[in-house]
């Protein structure tokens, strides 16, 4: 069967602000990521995704953007870069940069020029509207960061449209002239040799304003096929759409092989149904699992033939997996493990979040003085205004809240986690004494080790990457159970999402006798009847009758002396 060559590989996502620091001034950096890539790469990643490295103020930690071809100073220079692109390409790693094309930051040259007059030749570059006849906002759009989508601008006595901080104005795709530009930008990108994009709430390029439409605008498509001829046509690169909007049923218009737009999206429905439906993420409903299987198995039957799944936990703007979905006091390693093998044997291209592979866990401030992230602080001084109490609030971003994606990678037991050895630009998860990469790496059981394993069974076995999806006991509301089959091949994988002993009876079709890819308990051998799972327990059995398997459990718990060195803290 043929195969795309990411389809089989595994995508890694860095947040540059919060990786390593090379130098020592708290802020994570490009020089910092070239110096982990053997660690990478014994992990046996094929892709890196870095969130911005652009040069911008920051006011969105670089989701703000006033130079798409310039490096921000914090993270380095542009020899930094090069470099890291060389040494990834020895190391068979691709480099995929994050596109944020739907906004600037309101420093990029366009809109310095755009605010000038409103007949600059930038001017339609961004989206501008009259107030109305009684001097008030164009509409009742509001932006996701809180308040109105609309800002005044008084030299030129108009609004400007931000769906985020005020100091993201929304660029203006009808504008054939700032296409041609963002165009001319991701040719000139691509011709320096990355893997491809990552591409910001790409859903949102087709807005049509004056009709309410923030997302999934009537040209979205006709922007992303055009896209797709001026610089994707004819290179053999990854694109991923993030798409909050995106529905089964629209899935295809991105992803579909003969639609020319995008490699795969990343879709949120599996976070967005854990949310209130009042106050969002801030007030977060209890776990369903039975509402998170429907959901990722509706996604599993509609790209089965066509278009392509991405599949995630977590990312910069979610919480820590092991967190959310797992028992980070009581069962970390278990339920952190279990975790990784549910994702990974379903169909669809992996993304691990930097630290998910150690199991870092949420930040747990107590104070919204700790936090960083505007979203965050601009939502807190909305929702006390409305009312709530500042200590409930906390306790909704203490488990949704985009900070705990954020707080520096723990390397080691040295102090801030062996990240910095200056003053870390977010406080470090107390908890990397005892999580931290150079202690996962040395146990053949760890978590890090688990990862390890599930990313290599994947490039072994075909039917991890083509194998059709089916689900078994949908309503449990403590297992998550399917199939993969190609051919003759199955794997049967079951996970416990819970800290109980669980006993079930399997359905008949899923008794077989075999032998463990993978698990983090003890390795089974059959499944008929009656079956018990420990806490958190997860393993994936190939039917050992229609094929023979290599022991792949097997860890490398040494740690090699070259990666060893480079986990120690730099003078």
């Amino acid at each position: 069967m043929q195969t795309t060559w990411w389809q089989s590989e595994t995508v890694y996502q860095i947040y540059p602000r919060s990786f390593f620091d090379s130098n020592g001034d708290g802020i994570g950096d490009i020089a910092g990521i070239t110096s982990r890539l053997d660690y990478l790469q014994r992990l046996g990643i094929g892709l890196l995704w870095l969130s911005p490295i652009f040069k911008s103020p920051m006011d969105d930690n670089g989701y703000d953007i006033s130079d798409y071809q310039a490096i921000a100073p914090e993270f380095g220079s542009f020899d930094d870069f090069d470099e890291l692109l060389s040494e990834a390409r020895k190391r068979d790693i691709g480099i995929l940069l994050d596109l944020v094309v739907n906004h600037t930051s309101d420093e990029h040259v366009w809109f310095q020029e755009a605010r000038k007059s409103r007949d600059n030749p930038f001017r339609d570059y961004y989206v501008w509207r009259d107030p109305t006849d009684k001097g008030g906002l164009p509409n009742q759009l509001n932006s996701d960061f809180g308040g109105p989508a609309w800002t005044f601008e008084s030299a030129t006595g108009q609004y400007y449209f931000h769906q985020f901080s005020h100091r993201q104005p929304d660029l203006n795709w009808e504008n054939a002239d700032m296409r041609r530009d963002i165009y001319g930008m991701m040719n000139w990108w691509l011709d320096k040799g990355i893997a491809g994009f990552r591409m910001d709430v790409i859903d949102r390029i087709g807005k049509q304003v004056d009709e309410g439409v923030t997302t999934d605008g009537p040209h979205l498509h006709d922007y992303l096929q055009e896209m797709h001829r001026e610089t994707l046509a004819g290179r053999d690169v990854l694109t991923v759409g993030e798409a909050w909007s995106a529905t089964p049923g629209s899935a295809l218009l991105y992803t579909g092989r003969a639609r020319n737009e995008l490699s795969m999206i990343f879709q949120f429905e599996h976070v967005t149904q854990q949310w209130d439906k009042v106050y969002g993420k801030w007030k977060p409903k209890p776990f369903d699992l039975v509402g998170l299987k429907s959901v990722l198995g509706k996604w599993q039957m509609a790209l089965s033939d066509d278009g392509w799944n991405s599949l995630f936990w977590g990312n910069h703007d979610l919480p820590r997996a092991v967190s959310r979905y797992g028992d980070a006091a009581g069962f970390h390693r278990e339920s952190a493990t279990m975790l990784a093998t549910a994702l990974h044997f379903l169909k669809g291209t992996p993304f691990v979040y930097q630290g998910e592979e150690i199991g870092m866990t949420n930040a747990a401030f107590s104070s919204i003085d700790q936090y960083k992230d505007i979203e965050t602080l601009n939502m807190h001084r909305l929702h006390v205004e409305a009312g709530r109490s500042s200590e409930e609030f906390i306790a909704g971003a203490n488990q949704n809240g985009r900070d705990n994606a954020r707080t520096p990678m723990q390397w080691s037991a040295a102090p801030n986690g062996g990240f910095t050895t200056g003053v870390p630009w977010i406080e470090t998860n107390p908890n990397f004494l005892r999580i931290n990469a150079e202690t996962e790496m040395g146990d053949e059981r760890s978590i890090w080790n688990h990862y390890r394993r599930l990313i290599e069974l994947r490039k072994r076995h075909p039917i991890m990457v083509h194998g059709a999806f089916q689900s078994y006991l949908d309503q449990h509301p403590k297992l998550f159970v399917y199939t993969r089959r190609l051919g003759d091949e199955r794997i049967v994988v079951m996970a416990n999402f819970s800290a109980d002993i669980v006993t079930a009876t399997l359905p008949t079709e899923l008794s077989t006798q075999g032998r463990t890819l993978i698990t983090n308990y003890e390795p089974r051998e059959r499944l008929e009847g009656n079956i018990e799972m420990k806490p958190y327990e997860a393993f994936a059995l190939l039917e050992e009758t229609l094929v023979a398997v290599a022991d792949d459990n097997k860890a490398e718990s040494a740690l090699p002396a070259e990666l060893t060195k480079a986990l120690e803290p730099q003078a």
